[in-house]
């Protein structure tokens, strides 16, 4: 079986959706999108429910409400492509063929590439928010802790939302403190970076936040290896090229992350990038070797962080990029590596981190100064970007 669109998406996720709506804004009559999930997530929310801050049913809808009337839902996975041909492979056995592709299916989860990993995720003591199933099991490992020694872990390597091993830290950390008990509990955050933010305003305020809270910062490090059996993580700091064993009362992991397997295997993936990326302009989101391919989202090669703030200033460069390109012209929108990252200081307070390639500040909110925790900035993760998520940035509105 065969069918054909004159724009094609990989990826129902914010990326594709987002696009594909304003896509139907522009007047575009023939765009397909191929997602095989019934479920569609508002992942910035997992955190919270770890922190026992949100309910785990408020972060999904069903995939069929989300997407914008016009569009050719293709229920079905892509598992390769073929550029030359301008062909997707489905899981099916199914092909679809396109004028234009625009690749966005998000990033897999890499369990086993850290030694027992996978196995402990499923143990008693370990847990991690970066499944939807496992956020409400990290609030309960939250609440059962009195003493011993709580890890929370980043690997090295992009990953989505990379201040999301932190929020989870600072949650479990304010309520341990509310709770009389976090004189008792040694909190250890193992971070691969050599500061607490790539941006050093921000790092200074999350210094001042993890000495507040007493915890104790692994800088340069990552978990190497874990054993499930005996509740121990190896640390290795990698500038003293050294290793501990740190046995755990409680473990909250994030694994390292890659492009999908099937996508590195295709030629749309950046040869000397290991991660698999699809090779794209950072500004322009187009790919570097075929013209009728764009890229946004996580799986694209563009140097930002990845997250959701990211996207919604990728979705407008590439739909403008795009529909210049159907129709012969330049393309000139450009993307300035814009990301924000909403990390949860304590279980009322939140730091806006806004900034961009440059790697300096750019916030978007006037007058209020968001390089330092608020109280108002936590009601803008719990309900604003929430509500502003569903009803206007899946809609093309934002």
């Amino acid at each position: 079986m065969s069918t054909h669109h004159a724009i094609l998406i990989i990826g129902g996720g914010n990326a594709g959706i987002s696009l594909a709506a304003r896509l139907r804004h522009a007047g575009q009559e023939d765009v397909g999108l191929i997602e095989p999930s019934d479920t569609h997530y508002y992942q910035p929310l997992w955190t919270l429910v770890g922190g026992g801050c949100a309910p785990q049913e408020e972060s999904k809808r069903s995939e069929s409400s989300v997407i914008p009337q016009g569009v050719a839902w293709i229920k079905d996975a892509a598992v390769d492509i073929d550029p030359e041909a301008q062909t997707v492979l489905l899981g099916s056995g199914g092909r679809v063929t396109y004028d234009y592709l625009v690749v966005c299916p998000g990033i897999q989860l890499d369990w086993n590439k850290v030694p027992g990993m996978a196995e402990a995720v499923s143990s008693p003591s370990a847990s991690s928010n970066y499944v939807y199933d496992l956020a409400p099991k990290t609030w309960n490992l939250i609440k059962s802790t009195r003493s011993g020694t709580a890890i929370f872990t980043q690997p090295s390597g992009p990953i989505k939302c990379a201040g999301a091993p932190q929020k989870i830290a600072y949650l479990a950390a304010d309520y341990w403190r509310k709770k009389g008990v976090l004189d008792d509990i040694r909190v250890v955050l193992v971070l691969p970076t050599p500061g607490m933010f790539g941006v050093p305003v921000f790092a200074e305020e999350l210094e001042r936040v993890v000495a507040e809270y007493g915890i104790e910062v692994r800088k340069n490090s990552e978990m190497v290896s874990v054993d499930p059996e005996t509740n121990t993580a190896t640390i290795a700091d990698n500038s003293a090229e050294t290793q501990e064993d740190l046995h755990y009362t409680m473990l909250h992991m994030v694994p390292p992350q890659s492009a999908p397997d099937w996508l590195k295997a295709t030629k749309l993936a950046d040869p000397e990038d290991p991660g698999g990326y699809v090779e794209v302009d950072m500004n322009t989101l187009q790919h570097t070797r075929y013209p009728n391919v764009f890229a946004l989202g996580d799986a694209g090669s563009s140097p930002n962080s990845k997250t959701g703030a990211a996207i919604r200033k990728q979705a407008p460069v590439v739909a403008k990029n795009l529909l210049a390109a159907m129709k012969g012209f330049p393309v000139a929108e450009q993307y300035g590596g814009y990301s924000s990252c909403p990390l949860t200081t304590a279980r009322n307070k939140m730091l806006l981190a806004e900034f961009d390639y440059t790697m300096e500040p750019v916030p978007s909110i006037p007058i209020i100064d968001t390089t330092r925790e608020r109280r108002d900035m936590w009601y803008l993760k719990r309900y604003g970007l929430p509500t502003m998520y569903w009803n206007l940035i899946l809609k093309g509105r934002a």
